[in-house]
């Protein structure tokens, strides 16, 4: 017989909430790209920014120092994933964070990774 840290109680307990999270495939599937996405330093850049303030694409543009085309293309694949939106102001479209939960995925990764660097260095 194998030696197991769990209690058989436990272990039945998370086995039905590992069941019930592999029920939200779906989910998991979208949670899945949204990070695939995160996973690009300009794109973290482009979030950051947007966390301080609402911007349209030649303010990203000129903060960051990338080409239009370049920019739009990131923006583009943020606004798919639905982690911003953007509104018309006359001619321009202005991007913004689509809502707390972005914020707080950025912060939270952003803190994790801030923590981790600082362990190393220690």
């Amino acid at each position: 017989m194998k030696e197991q840290y769990l209690s058989p109680e436990d272990e039945e307990k998370i086995r039905q909430k590992y069941k019930a999270f592999e029920g939200s495939r779906e989910v998991m599937d979208f949670l899945s790209s949204i990070f695939k996405v995160l996973g690009d330093p300009t794109r973290l850049k482009i979030i950051y920014l947007l966390s301080l303030s609402p911007l349209c694409v030649n303010d990203i543009v000129d903060l960051i120092g990338m080409s239009q085309s370049s920019i739009s293309h990131q923006l583009s694949l943020l606004k798919r994933k639905k982690l911003i939106k953007s509104e018309k102001d006359g001619r321009k479209n202005i991007y913004s964070l689509d809502d707390d939960h972005v914020l707080s995925l950025f912060h939270e990764g952003y803190n994790h990774a801030s923590h981790r660097l600082e362990e190393k260095n220690d």
